[in-house]
């Protein structure tokens, strides 16, 4: 497993864990999160170091991670841009966890579904609370897009609903990446 650090300028530096072309997990960008004074800096030894992006990339790499750390800054910047190609560890999900996860990766840039609709996706049209709880954990930020899935609203079609640890200022913020004012 590998981790590795990006930066995205107006977002602060985001991180993910890799392993064996597989994304295990990706933390949004934060400003809090800070790159290696060393980054892009040749280390030396004999053994492979786990990776900081440099700010700045000396090189256009052409593998996995340069590419996907690529997309994030895409996205972030307000384009639209699609994962459905990039693998994610599934093996501690439920079934039912799996078409979940399935069914939120076909919610598109621009588009939302509501807990009660993500649910009927997956297969479970009175499991609103259960698809709340898996996208309150969902540790594939952006690849695997929670962000688009929000409340039923009363007297409005949609309110905005939780965004897990992240809250729900930083939902507004993708969402409005997308076009998409709630």
């Amino acid at each position: 497993m590998t981790r590795h650090r990006y930066a995205v300028a107006g977002w602060g530096v985001g991180e993910i864990l890799v392993r064996d072309g597989v994304l295990l997990a990706h933390a949004l960008p934060s400003r809090r999160r800070k790159l290696s004074p060393t980054a892009g800096l040749p280390r030396g030894g004999a053994s492979t170091p786990e990776d900081t992006l440099a700010a700045v990339e000396s090189q256009r790499g052409d593998g996995f991670v340069p590419r996907l750390c690529r997309r994030f800054a895409t996205h972030l910047d307000g384009r639209a841009v699609d994962y459905d190609d990039v693998p994610v560890d599934e093996s501690a999900l439920s079934d039912f966890q799996r078409a979940l996860l399935a069914a939120v990766r076909n919610v598109r840039w621009g588009d939302v579904v509501t807990y009660g609709g993500l649910a009927a996706l997956a297969g479970r049209p009175r499991a609103a609370r259960a698809a709340g709880s898996f996208c309150a954990g969902n540790r594939f930020s952006l690849v695997v897009p929670c962000h688009r899935v929000v409340a039923a609203g009363q007297g409005e079609p949609y309110a905005i609903g939780a965004y897990g640890p992240s809250g729900i200022a930083l939902k507004r913020r993708l969402l409005a990446l997308e076009g998409t004012l709630l």
